[in-house]
């Protein structure tokens, strides 16, 4: 379905109503996460970047010498969640030694999504600042539109963080809002189709050729897969991988895995 097709633009983002047992993911993620804190050594919590309760993240370090910082921007379309439902997910990256860094970050309405932008930029930059060299993005959904904005040509970053970034997978974004507009969600939002056009990643250039990865669940919803493509197509430096019988809940477990498909795409020179 392409978007001139789409008639209920809620039930085209709508995931947790077509994923079965969807209400049981977040307090399995709260559960799998706090453990993951309680167990692994080796970590700074709650490190503050900016001026509000929500501007702080947590930085996870592996058991060896650590080859660079991996981000990892959670997603809850920029209304819920917090980095402590994913702490879990840096356990792939930390297996092959990499820091990992978990952000927080303030939500809708209290801010914009442009304010939101702003907030990573200066997360990644203050992470930048404590582990030192290459850096790896990845986000999901609403966090894959972060990480992406990131590498569009008005980046938040400073040259001198930008240039370290040597990959972005961008899983299950976002990369055009503009219909977003048409979804009860943007009464929350309140983007107006200037705003909804300086936030989408696919509406603009590059910052360089640093290579990104849309990365999407093949049973995910179309809009999903649609927006996935959009990037691939928009961006010179941009691919597009599917992952065949992943929904838009299960499609980051691969983060946990050291060895897996996602994680070594990521990490991969």
């Amino acid at each position: 379905m392409n978007a001139a097709e789409i008639t209920d633009w809620d039930d085209a983002y709508a995931n947790a109503a077509h994923i079965p047992g969807a209400a049981d993911y977040p307090p399995r993620w709260t559960q799998e996460a706090e453990t993951f804190r309680k167990t692994w050594i080796e970590k700074d919590l709650g490190i503050v970047y900016g001026d509000t309760d929500r501007q702080r993240m947590d930085i996870f370090h592996p058991e060896g010498v650590s080859k660079g910082l991996v981000v990892f921007v959670h997603g809850g379309y920029w209304l819920r969640f917090d980095k402590s439902y994913w702490s879990h997910f840096a356990s792939g990256c930390l297996g092959r030694n990499w820091s990992v860094c978990l952000p927080s970050y303030d939500l809708a309405p209290d801010v914009r999504i442009a304010d939101i932008t702003r907030q990573i930029g200066r997360c990644i930059s203050r992470a930048a600042e404590r582990i030192s060299g290459p850096i790896r993005l990845t986000g999901h959904s609403a966090g894959g539109h972060l990480v992406t904005r990131m590498m569009s040509e008005d980046t938040p970053l400073m040259p001198e963080v930008l240039n370290r970034i040597e990959k972005v997978v961008s899983i299950s974004g976002l990369h055009d809002l503009r219909p977003l507009r048409n979804t009860r969600m943007n009464d929350t939002f309140k983007m107006s189709e200037e705003d909804a056009v300086a936030e989408s990643p696919a509406l603009k250039k590059p910052a360089g050729p640093c290579p990104v990865v849309a990365w999407v669940g093949g049973a995910e919803r179309p809009e999903f897969i649609r927006q996935s493509r959009l990037l691939a197509e928009a961006w010179p430096n941009a691919g597009f991988h599917e992952d065949q019988g992943r929904h838009h809940f299960d499609v980051i477990d691969g983060l946990k895995d050291p060895d897996s498909e996602l994680t070594s795409t990521l990490l991969a020179p």
